[in-house]
């Protein structure tokens, strides 16, 4: 597969991350409403701030496909300020909410479709992350093997929503949605914290590497 190929793939794979995150957003978050299970709903609107951030990507492999060695622009550090900014409020949100719900002694209607699209997206994002490594490796771009490592926060949520509903399922106790939504809380203040930090710098991960030889961990 020559270069002109493989850039295709990258731009198609980043497309297909998009309508993804989108298709996810829009079952969760209903799904989510319709149970009360807070920890979908809020998954589902993680998906939904990932749509921007998958909005940078696709623009990020134009750009290096024009010119491997560019740095950011404004497009991108735009898009990773309102990603940030969206990420910071809804950690707040959700910490809120998972506080009340604690309080309140919330419990789900049911945590079936938690379990389900939970492990959908695990399935689907190891397999973005092994597209993305191979065409990143074949095309020696340390920015499209940063951008795959940066996909595990999302299989790290999806593992808390499997977690949280699983246990909900087997248990019934009343404050595992609530601390499942707390942990995504978590995972969100994160992700915005390393959004501002790659919009300050042009660094391809906020843990600074530039290398792929470095070991890149988002």
């Amino acid at each position: 597969m020559n270069e002109k190929k493989l850039y295709h793939w990258a731009f198609g794979l980043a497309l297909f991350t998009i309508v993804y995150n989108c298709t996810e957003a829009l079952f969760s978050v209903y799904f989510g409403f319709e149970d009360q299970n807070l920890t979908l709903f809020g998954f589902g609107i993680d998906s939904l701030i990932e749509v921007v951030s998958g909005l940078g990507i696709a623009h990020m492999i134009i750009r290096i496909r024009r010119n491997s060695e560019s740095n950011r622009d404004v497009f991108e550090r735009t898009a990773l300020h309102i990603t940030g900014f969206s990420f910071y409020a809804f950690a707040l949100g959700l910490l809120v909410s998972g506080i009340v719900s604690i309080v309140n002694g919330h419990k789900p209607e049911t945590a079936f479709w938690g379990i389900v699209i939970s492990l959908i997206s695990i399935i689907f994002m190891l397999a973005l992350i092994i597209g993305k490594t191979y065409i990143g490796n074949r095309l020696h771009s340390d920015a499209i093997l940063a951008d795959a490592e940066c996909s595990r926060a999302c299989i790290y949520m999806s593992l808390i929503l499997l977690a949280s509903s699983g246990i909900y399922a087997l248990t019934q106790l009343p404050y595992v949605d609530s601390v499942g939504a707390l942990g995504l809380s978590i995972f969100a203040f994160r992700e915005g914290k390393e959004c501002f930090e790659k919009a300050k710098s042009n660094d391809l991960c906020s843990c600074g590497c530039k290398k792929r030889s470095c070991g890149i961990d988002c």
